[in-house]
C-alpha cells in the first residue's frame, strides 16, 4: 500500500532519532523470526512485511532502545516517526505509533500534517486507529481550532482520513463534541467501506460509555440511515 493524497514532510535533522533509530534497527533486526513473520504478515492481510517480533519482546526490545535518552521535541517526533515509516517492516511503525502516543503532548498543531502522512502511508486500521485515538485527538484536544481540519477529514476521499476524523474523539468523554460526533456519523451513514461503518459504531459505543441516553436517543431518531453493523456495534454495550 502506498500514500494516498499526502504529500511527503521534509524528516528534520535530530540528534536523538540518529541516537535511536540505530539502536532500534540493531535491536529489531536480531530478534526477528522469519517464520513468525511470514504469519504475521498473513494475519494483518499482506499491509507490509514483519520482522516477526511478538509484541512483548518488541515493547521489551523498545525499552531498550530508549533507555538514557532525553524527552524529544517536536522535531525529535517527526524525525523518529517518519524515518521509522520509511522501513518497510511492520515493527518500525509500530514503535513510531507507540511514541508518539507517549510523547504527542510534546507537539504542536503543526503536527497535524505529519500525522496525516502516517494515516495514509500504509494505511491499515493497525496502526491508523492509534493515531487517530492517541495523536490526531490530543493534538485537537490542546488546540480547538484543529477541529475544522477535522471537519474537512471527515469528508475527505480516503477512507483512513475519513476513519481517523470519527475515532479522534475516542477517549475524550465527557469533552466530547456530541453534535459533531453525530454529525459525522450522519454524514458518512452511507458509506460502503466496512471500516466507516464498524467506526461509526465504535465511536458511538465508546460516547455511550459516558452519555448513553444520547447515544439510544440519536439512534432512535437516526438508527435507519445506519447499516445494520453499526447499529449492532453502537448498541453492544448499552442494549437498545
Amino acid at each position: 500500500m502506498t500514500v494516498t493524497g499526502a504529500a511527503v514532510p521534509q524528516v528534520p535533522r535530530s540528534a536523538l532519532a540518529d541516537t535511536v533509530l540505530a539502536r532500534l534497527t540493531a535491536g529489531y533486526a536480531a530478534a526477528g523470526d522469519p517464520e513468525r513473520a511470514e504469519s504475521m504478515r498473513t494475519y494483518m492481510k499482506d499491509v507490509a512485511p514483519f520482522l516477526g517480533i511478538p509484541a512483548p519482546a518488541r515493547r521489551a526490545l523498545s525499552r531498550t532502545v530508549l533507555a538514557g535518552t532525553p524527552r524529544p521535541d517536536e522535531a525529535d517526533c517527526t524525525a523518529i516517526a517518519l524515518r521509522c515509516w520509511a522501513l518497510p517492516e511492520r515493527e518500525y511503525h509500530y514503535f513510531a505509533v507507540d511514541y508518539l502516543r507517549r510523547h504527542a503532548g510534546r507537539c504542536s498543531s503543526g503536527f497535524l500534517p505529519v500525522t496525516r502522512y502516517l494515516v495514509t502511508t500504509v494505511p491499515w486500521w493497525d496502526t491508523v486507529d492509534l493515531l487517530a485515538a492517541h495523536v490526531a485527538g490530543r493534538l485537537v484536544a490542546a488546540d480547538p481550532e484543529l477541529a475544522a481540519a477535522m471537519d474537512a477529514w471527515i469528508d475527505d476521499a480516503d477512507l483512513w482520513v475519513v476513519r481517523t476524523a470519527l475515532l479522534h474523539q475516542l477517549t475524550w468523554k465527557e469533552r466530547t463534541d456530541a453534535d459533531r460526533l453525530f454529525g459525522y456519523c450522519l454524514l458518512q451513514s452511507g458509506h460502503p467501506d466496512f471500516f466507516i461503518r464498524k467506526a461509526i459504531g465504535w465511536a458511538l459505543r465508546e460516547y455511550a460509555k459516558t452519555d448513553p441516553g444520547a447515544v439510544r436517543a440519536f439512534l432512535a431518531r437516526e438508527g435507519g440511515r445506519f447499516a445494520p453493523l453499526t447499529v449492532r456495534e453502537a448498541l453492544r454495550t448499552i442494549g437498545a
